[in-house]
């Protein structure tokens, strides 16, 4: 079944391009081609996936994602950028995009991607729209976190690694893995990413609780368990 695809992009060229080889996969596809648009567009209505071009006129595409995620939109965002550097990639996916594909790209690799993040986005919330591990309650559908029936408030990337944490509670989760599944780095961006997140989720999480729910297995990773 096709789903709802958002393409903000200003070069009609590519634009046209996307939304022909999309609409022939079977997407429904709508465009905007400025910063400003597509943000207005993306708040008010509701989209299965956004292909987000990073370089737009009125507003930057890293400025409208950053708006996206502050209002709390969910909606999985594939940034496309002719910047193409370690550093480059790493500032579009820490700024809440889910996966960053770099101009140039083949359209078979961009249609793979976004049906990739679109079965991702549906498998999260599957048969069971909450994960319960403990006193730990994740509901799904709403992207809310209750411990102890009291709701902690996460940001973006905080939510989706408690998320990724809880479907593999009582596992070892490798930092390798954490870096894939998380973040969508396939390299290693020689940052401490991944303890500086960890530490802040599990300040929120233990908040007024005697028992630590993530615990750090030594040279392995960490452990959600309850």
């Amino acid at each position: 079944m096709g789903r709802k695809i958002l393409i903000v992009e200003d070069d009609q060229e590519t634009a046209g391009y996307l939304a022909r080889g999309l609409a022939e996969d079977g997407h429904l596809v709508e465009h905007s081609a400025t910063g400003q648009n597509g943000l207005f567009r993306a708040t008010g209505e509701t989209f299965d996936l956004i292909i987000l071009d990073r370089m737009l006129p009125t507003l930057d595409g890293l400025s409208v994602l950053r708006a996206l995620r502050a209002a709390g939109i969910t909606t999985p965002v594939l940034v496309l950028s002719a910047l193409a550097s370690v550093s480059d990639r790493i500032e579009g996916l820490d700024s809440g995009s889910d996966d960053y594909l770099v101009k140039p790209f083949s359209f078979a690799e961009l249609l793979a991607r976004a049906n990739a993040l679109l079965r991702r986005a549906e498998a999260r919330v599957g048969a069971d729209p909450k994960i319960v591990v403990g006193d730990l309650e994740i509901d799904l559908l709403a992207r809310q976190v209750f411990r102890g029936g009291r709701k902690i408030d996460l940001k973006p990337r905080e939510y989706v690694l408690l998320e990724y944490f809880a479907r593999n509670h009582g596992r070892v989760v490798t930092r390798t893995m954490l870096l894939e599944q998380v973040w969508n780095y396939h390299f290693d961006p020689g940052t401490n990413v991944i303890d500086v997140h960890v530490s802040r989720l599990r300040r929120k999480l233990d908040a007024g609780f005697e028992v630590a729910m993530i615990q750090t297995i030594r040279g392995a990773g960490y452990m959600l368990a309850a």
